[in-house]
């Protein structure tokens, strides 16, 4: 009986803590808050015939003058309040939790990512600084900082880009001075993400407690930061020239404090892709969708069916002929779109087969490309996991990233017959192409190409931290994932090393055929750009001559 007498004491403990205690705090707080709010207010009561005015009163964001701004070279201090209502739309009461549910799933596991939804009914009774710790507690505790580090650089950018506030971000755009963000969330969420893409001087946040490598899930000594008192402190006596916050109580305190202050009441439309301060080619993480409490909820209840509509999808390919393959995946939801298909045909007196070249979208390029074709291909491959070989319906070859060995082993495959090469040497999610390998104009005359994108809602198919064998799996595992495939008309004579191009010159003519038909922009980024970003290496599994392919 002594177990379950201190359990219940326990809980009670509990639930008071996180239920009656901040109840009680948030009353406090609301009582403070109208004895401020009613003192401002009978201080600046009107005598005689002076009009009465409010204690507070900003303008919206979308009234501030950008060109006296560029011109005046003002510095520009920028508030969060509870960090997404002002630099980042939002309108939500629980705007911070896709975020913090970000950090659980693609930083911690799937397990934290569960837990965390569990906790919504809590956190929705809680008030803003216990929902704000608990979430903390739920996504930090035991979550080592080099995770963190990696979700903050390679994950997190990606939603706050497409969130951003379009109205704010201009303000901050056109302040020529220095840039101070106060946040009351924790700041290693923030800090990459500012400095990196907006150019903000300091952030001021929340700071964490780790021990070791680790998080402890706890806030400072210090507690959450409050933002008007971090202003004092941080620039003392002296006044910034602007100030940016939400409609709340603190963010009128804190703009106060300000010679001039803005606030941010509506959300701005979506900010468009060529307006980003920088541009997002490299991200990376499973999700593919912002995880809102209600969009986390359906992705749990879909993921069941997703493992075996994933497991089903595979096995067709596997075991079924191209044709029943390609209609039952149909079936299956797999939105197909094939154009242009040509069939180069083999004359007796051709020695080496058709070599398509492909943008890099997913490990899936070569198999869906053989399906629309309705003929065996063999793909090259610098980096596949065993599983991925394993349940491949095609035949795949490993490239050393030794080019002389590399050339050799191409040029046999041709012979054996039709072969897919993706001169990018890694996937890319964003409408960019990255630096195409020249060696594949060296080798053959016969050159194909072909346009191919991929588009998820649920889960990206692609991964530089995360475990690759699983990749497919991913992918096949979304509702409706899409493919596009464009197969374009042979290169002419002329345009290849035959009719005397270099091979650099074909690589680029190819690339650029490519981006136009996709849409797309080229760019210069290699495999190890992309790896040096995303996870802090250069995407070599083995230890063997790894000479860079890409001469041009």
């Amino acid at each position: 009986m002594v177990f379950p007498m201190v359990l219940l004491r326990l809980i009670d403990w509990v639930l008071y803590q996180l239920l009656a205690n901040s109840f009680y705090r948030a009353a406090r707080k609301m009582k403070s808050y109208w004895f401020h709010f009613e003192h401002n207010i009978s201080s600046n009561k009107p005598h005689h015939n002076q009009q009465q005015q409010p204690s507070f009163s900003f303008p919206s964001v979308t009234k501030c003058d950008l060109h006296s701004l560029k011109l005046s070279q003002k510095t520009a201090t920028l508030v969060c309040s509870e960090v997404h209502k002002v630099l980042l739309n939002s309108s939500s009461h629980s705007s911070f939790f896709p975020y913090f549910m970000l950090v659980a799933f693609e930083g911690g596991s799937i397990l934290r990512a569960l837990l965390l939804l569990l906790s919504c009914p809590l956190l929705f009774i809680l008030n803003h600084d216990m929902r704000l710790k608990v979430m903390t507690f739920i996504t930090f505790c035991g979550l080592r900082i080099k995770d963190m580090e990696c979700v903050s650089r390679a994950v997190l950018p990606k939603f706050y880009l497409e969130n951003l506030n379009l109205h704010v971000y201009e303000v901050m755009a056109s302040a020529a001075g220095s840039k101070v963000v106060f946040t009351s969330v924790p700041r290693v969420m923030v800090e990459g993400f500012l400095k990196e893409y907006l150019s903000v001087c300091d952030v001021i946040g929340t700071e964490l407690q780790t021990f070791g490598c680790y998080f402890t899930g706890f806030v400072s000594d210090s507690g959450l930061l409050v933002k008007h008192r971090a202003l004092k402190d941080y620039f003392a006596d002296t006044k910034p020239d602007i100030g940016i916050g939400g409609s709340g109580f603190d963010d009128h305190i804190f703009m106060s404090l300000c010679k001039e202050g803005y606030v941010v009441n509506n959300p701005s439309p979506k900010m468009p892709r060529e307006k980003y301060p920088k541009p997002l080619i490299f991200h990376d993480g499973r999700l593919a969708f912002l995880p809102t409490p209600s969009a986390t909820l359906f992705m749990f209840m879909w993921l069941p069916i997703g493992i075996l509509l994933a497991i089903y999808r595979i096995l067709l390919g596997i075991l079924l002929p191209y044709k029943w393959a390609m209609i039952l995946g149909v079936w299956s939801g797999i939105n197909l779109n094939v154009k242009g298909i040509v069939r180069p045909q083999r004359s007796a007196e051709q020695k080496k087969g058709v070599l398509y070249v492909c943008t890099h979208r997913t490990l899936l390029d070569p198999v869906f490309l053989s399906t629309s074709l309705a003929k065996p291909l063999t793909a090259v491959t610098y980096s596949l996991s065993k599983v991925s070989e394993f349940i491949a319906p095609i035949r795949t070859v490993r490239l050393t990233r030794d080019r002389k060995q590399d050339a050799e082993t191409m040029q046999r495959l041709l012979r054996e017959g039709d072969l897919v090469v993706c001169p990018e040497g890694t996937t890319c999610r964003e409408p960019y192409l990255l630096r195409f390998s020249s060696l594949f104009a060296e080798l053959a005359d016969e050159i194909v190409p072909v346009a191919m994108n991929a588009n998820v809602s649920m889960f990206y198919g692609t991964t530089a931290a995360g475990l690759k064998c699983l990749d497919p799996i991913f992918f096949f595992m979304n509702p409706r994932p899409s493919y596009h495939i464009e197969i374009l008309g042979k290169v002419p004579k002329e345009l290849t090393c035959a009719g005397g191009r270099s091979s650099c010159e074909v690589a680029n003519y190819i690339q650029r055929q490519l981006a136009h038909a996709l849409g797309f922009q080229c760019t210069s980024l290699t495999r190890r750009d992309k790896y040096l970003m995303l996870a802090g290496n250069e995407g070599i599994v083995n230890n063997h001559h790894h000479n860079n392919s890409s001469s041009c």
